[in-house]
């Protein structure tokens, strides 16, 4: 973690998988082409009419209001002008990274190059403890598809593959929407159905099988509405070997809803505090208090040891440490039937 003078309540993280070999309606942010309203910044969108009022019709009037139709309380939108490039891109996910309200972020371009740019604002943000998931989309092939999602790598990377006859960003919205709405972050998004596109995908058990597994998140036509088949981030790989630790979007979505709600519950309590034996104790105290809320609400499995210390080489300094297993996700349920003839 970089050194920083400022005081406060810094946190990290590392995750190990525990098989081996392998936050209601919340804010979303956007960033879309827009003939209209590309002076104005940041603004927080709450209903189809505020979108059209600010940046006319276009595409992201139409995602803003895709979004929020699935459940995203506003949108927190950052128009580019029509002919933007990525650099224009990268500059609106920096200004949605810095809104505090955002935890989930979307755009309405399909090039790898603007998807990139999402992954490193996201990225540089959770560098100074700002958690971030992206969403983007993408149309093809199979092939073309787990490429894509191959080139990002990214456990705050969602990429979506969307019906090419669609709007570009429809599909993105779509899912941030849900994403945004699922205030308990350990319930899965799969099986989630979409309002407000259109979809007539369905994908045969290899297609599925290899689309996720290579870091692709599916929507299908279930019964004539669309609904998430799986949910899943890019990240596939560490180092080059298969790595299905953070498969799940709701890994991320658990760490980004535990450690900043134990910095934030221990930066209201102890912004004015003595690092001594008494203070460090409640400090444990307070972060146990935290984790077993958590599994209490079936967020967290479990929770390791908590320790409090202090820093070796600096007396301003306390240490905390603690370790929590995920709860998961049921994705599948195998019946094994004895019977008797």
């Amino acid at each position: 973690m970089a050194l920083n003078e400022r005081p406060g309540v810094y946190s990290s993280y590392e995750v190990t998988s525990s098989v081996r070999g392998s936050t209601t309606g919340g804010d979303a942010g956007c960033a879309a082409k827009s003939a209209k309203g590309t002076e104005l910044g940041c603004v927080r969108i709450t209903s189809s009419a505020q979108a059209l009022e600010q940046f006319g019709e276009g595409s992201l009037s139409d995602m803003c209001a895709v979004a929020l139709r699935c459940g995203a309380g506003a949108v927190v939108a950052r128009a580019v002008g029509e002919d933007a490039d990525a650099a224009d891109y990268a500059a609106a996910f920096a200004e949605l990274c810095e809104a505090e309200s955002i935890g989930v972020m979307f755009c309405d371009s399909r090039e790898a190059n603007v998807h990139s740019a999402m992954m490193e604002a996201i990225l540089a943000a959770s560098e100074t403890c700002r958690y971030r998931i992206g969403v983007a989309e993408s149309a093809g092939e199979t092939a073309a598809l787990v490429s894509a999602a191959k080139a990002l790598n990214c456990e705050r990377m969602v990429l979506v593959a969307a019906e090419a006859a669609e709007a570009k960003g429809s599909y993105a919205a779509a899912l941030t929407g849900v994403i945004a709405a699922t205030s308990d972050p350990a319930l899965p998004i799969n099986g989630a159905t979409l309002t407000g596109i259109g979809c007539s995908l369905r994908y045969s058990d290899d297609d599925v099988n290899t689309l996720v597994r290579g870091g692709v998140t599916l929507i299908e036509n279930q019964a004539g509405t669309p609904a998430v088949l799986r949910a899943v981030t890019t990240r596939t790989t560490t180092g080059g070997v298969e790595d299905t630790t953070w498969r799940e979007v709701t890994t991320v979505r658990i760490i980004d809803e535990v450690i900043p709600a134990i910095r934030d519950s221990l930066r209201r309590r102890f912004s004015r505090a003595k690092n001594t034996a008494q203070t460090r104790g409640a400090i444990r105290t307070q972060v146990v208090i935290e984790l077993q809320d958590r599994v209490t609400r079936e967020i967290i499995d479990s929770y390791g040891d908590v320790t409090v210390e202090p820093a070796a080489d600096d007396p301003t300094v306390c240490e905390v440490g603690f370790g929590f297993t995920v709860a998961h996700g049921l994705n599948h349920i195998y019946l094994a039937a004895r019977i008797t003839v």
